[in-house]
């Protein structure tokens, strides 16, 4: 069974926080999420979240996937911590999955993650840090090689289904956008 962190740091997008760790749950996939201290995190839009654990504890487990939420001014906490710095840097060169959605992907950017990638991301967060390296895709979702970005709160569904489809294959995919009835 696959394995998720979901780094949540001080004001990131709730909406994307909760359904990237319920559907991934639903997809009977083990999932982990940690503040970036030991605080409950005040979201985005004004909601407590309750993390599993705190990054300190977490350094040394080995994920399938570590998934960045989105948000500000959460986004910037992820891309301004040396613990997800390192975290994301290792999750890549171990060839496992990194994703970021909305403004996250500035994260995986401060890291050279996205460097000769194509990655989309919040429209405007990609292109503000002026890294031609990096191919900006106005795509709902972006997969290039271990890499997985997406939008923003409008795409959390199909960014996570996506997440789904990549760990445990199409059929878990189909089977948890059917219980969605959408």
């Amino acid at each position: 069974m696959s394995h998720v962190l979901v780094p949540l740091a001080q004001g990131c997008e709730e909406l994307e926080a909760i359904t990237i760790t319920d559907l991934l749950v639903r997809a009977g996939i083990t999932v982990t999420t940690c503040g970036l201290d030991d605080q409950p995190v005040k979201a985005s839009r004004g909601a407590t979240l309750i993390p599993d654990t705190s990054i300190d504890k977490v350094l040394d487990t080995a994920f399938d996937l570590i998934v960045l939420p989105g948000g500000l001014p959460g986004s910037d906490h992820l891309r301004d911590s040396e613990q997800i710095q390192s975290l994301i840097k290792k999750q890549v060169s171990s060839n496992k999955y990194v994703a970021a959605i909305c403004a996250a992907p500035k994260a995986l950017a401060e890291a050279g993650l996205l460097d000769g990638k194509t990655a989309t991301s919040f429209p405007g967060v990609l292109a503000a840090l002026k890294n031609e390296t990096i191919t900006i895709s106005e795509n709902a979702v972006e997969i290039d090689g271990n890499i997985v970005t997406s939008r923003s709160v409008g795409t959390a569904m199909d960014f996570t289904l996506s997440l789904i489809e990549l760990l445990e294959g199409k059929e878990k995919r189909d089977e948890i956008d059917q219980q969605l009835a959408r």
